[in-house]
């Protein structure tokens, strides 16, 4: 789906996402959900996508949630239940996603962050959970990922209060991996989106899932699920060029099968 307020580009195997209303703060209008759920689709089903970069447009903000102004447009709690869920198209993503934090990411944009496997910001990066200060809560994720990426303590500090943390508190409470200059910022999400894509196509997708199950599965299920995937990966023509580059002193030559 096209739309101007959500940019999509694919280059050298990584495809970026901007969200493209820097006068709104990139606000999520269903219109932009709707696009973000076909492109993710198409990122699943490119081989040429091997890595996913989300950002934000302008220096403002990265995404400031949904825009509230549509939120009285559901007509009942069931059908604001059953909308397309923004968060829900990220999560979907079977390719490695990589957060560009370039502004605030409050609400719906803190868990659009949180649905991206690596998460990089700006220092002027300011992350929120303000839902409570209008009377209701996250739904896209908010109190799992921030309890399983900053602890109880200080997830409940963010939700039970709404107000911000600067990008340094966030990197110390592990939200996010790095924090840079504002202007550096696309180059490293880049640089680090590169080396990913650079990797075994299918071992980094099984690493992603492997990953997630770790958040969720018991230790020693986890460990059987990460053995049988590391196997799964082992039979493809990816692991063979894998070994023979490494036997010749050369380059692998990745090609996803």
């Amino acid at each position: 789906m096209s739309t101007p307020d959500v940019l999509f580009a694919v280059a050298d195997h990584v495809a970026t996402i901007t969200l493209n209303r820097p006068a709104k703060l990139n606000a999520v209008t269903p219109e932009m959900a709707d696009a973000l759920i076909a492109h993710v689709a198409h990122c699943n089903a490119s081989d040429a996508v091997r890595v996913v970069v989300l950002t934000g447009a302008g220096e403002r903000a990265f995404c400031a949630g949904s825009d509230i102004r549509d939120l009285d447009g559901y007509d009942t709690p069931w059908n604001f239940r059953q909308r397309p869920d923004y968060c829900d198209a990220i999560r979907r993503l079977t390719k490695p996603a990589l957060a560009a934090v370039n502004g605030i990411a409050f609400g719906g944009g803190l868990e659009l962050a949180m649905s991206c496997d690596i998460r990089i910001a700006a220092d002027s990066a300011r992350f929120a959970a303000p839902e409570i200060k209008l009377g209701w809560i996250g739904g896209g994720g908010m109190t799992a990922f921030l309890t399983h990426s900053i602890g109880p303590s200080n997830a409940a500090l963010m939700v039970l209060t709404g107000d911000p943390v600067a990008a340094e508190t966030a990197r110390g409470w592990g939200l996010v991996s790095e924090i840079t200059a504002p202007d550096k910022l696309a180059e490293r999400a880049r640089e680090i989106a590169k080396t990913i894509a650079a990797r075994a196509p299918i071992a980094a997708e099984t690493a992603k899932l492997n990953l997630r199950a770790a958040l969720s599965m018991p230790i020693e299920a986890a460990i059987q699920y990460e053995r049988d995937l590391q196997t799964i990966c082992f039979a493809t023509e990816d692991a063979a060029e894998g070994r023979a580059a490494f036997k010749e002193k050369r380059p692998p030559q990745f090609r996803r099968r």
